[in-house]
């Protein structure tokens, strides 16, 4: 069984929206873990009430993604849990999209599977997994060189978003938990995947599993969405902008190859400086 760990706060329309697309699923093989971290718009007794299956955690008010994800997942690793997946609330899945992961589990029962990702409004699609070049600091898109034909099945990538991600258990007992200390919210899941597959284990998008997401709602779709001076300092200072200075110097510091430190930072300091107002 699949263990779904979602951490929210507030927006209680997205979780109820997400778990209702959970329980369309063909293949019903998961339990869904809720870590709301003091949320106060009533999604407690929307959750008691509506969703009784739900395991709910309780957080402090503190926790951010990371230290949420992370203690839903240790709850879900004392259950005796062999897969779980991590989500954000703001996610509406695919109705085969659970089947879809067991599928291809079952092919590589050891790799970390990402999923294909809509834009809820229009239904395109607008991620499909990343490779990046330390050497040349690029990022190739598979959307940009996937053929339609062939936008099914795996395709290997070098990191994955935690929004959809299945995670064997095998990967938590050799590589342990995220980094909630480096990585409290944004880029939590990158260097995750990234220490995973540096321990040796295969990451994919699967492009038959797929979610719907509204990326206009992300923290830093919305620190962008105003150019202000103030909206700047949160882009790069911020917990939640995407931007983060002290972030993207962490990892990088943990996660790229020495020799190529020095040019990733300054080419990295460089788009998050000036690429808020290009954008």
């Amino acid at each position: 069984m699949i263990y779904i760990v979602i951490p929210v706060f507030n927006r209680k329309e997205y979780t109820k929206e997400c778990l209702e697309s959970l329980r369309a699923q063909t293949n019903q093989g998961f339990s869904v873990v809720i870590v709301d971290d003091g949320s106060t718009d009533g999604t407690e007794a929307m959750l008691r009430d509506e969703f009784p299956e739900v395991v709910v955690l309780k957080g402090d008010g503190g926790l951010f993604w990371t230290a949420g994800v992370n203690m839903g997942i240790r709850y879900a690793l004392e259950q005796g849990a062999e897969l779980i997946m991590t989500m954000n609330n703001d996610v509406v899945v695919d109705s085969d999209m659970i089947a879809q992961m067991y599928r291809w589990h079952r092919e590589k029962p050891q790799a970390l599977l990402g999923a294909l990702e809509l834009d809820a409004s229009n239904k395109k699609p607008i991620f499909g997994g990343e490779r990046l070049n330390w050497k040349l600091n690029t990022i190739e898109h598979l959307l940009h060189v996937l053929p339609d034909a062939e936008r099914k099945g795996l395709h290997p990538v070098t990191h994955l978003p935690g929004r959809g991600l299945l995670i064997p258990r095998v990967v938590f007992d050799r590589i342990g938990l995220l980094d909630q200390k480096r990585f409290p919210h944004y880029i939590a899941d990158y260097d995750y995947t990234h220490t995973a597959r540096r321990a040796g284990f295969e990451l994919f998008v699967n492009y038959d599993a797929k979610i719907l997401t509204y990326p206009e709602e992300s923290g830093e779709r919305q620190i962008r969405s105003s150019k202000t001076f103030k909206n700047y300092y949160k882009h790069l200072f911020d917990i939640k902008g995407g931007g983060n200075l002290r972030d993207f110097t962490r990892f990088t510091l943990k996660n790229c190859p020495p020799p190529y430190v020095p040019y990733h930072l300054a080419n990295g300091y460089a788009r998050r400086l000036f690429g808020y107002f290009l954008k």
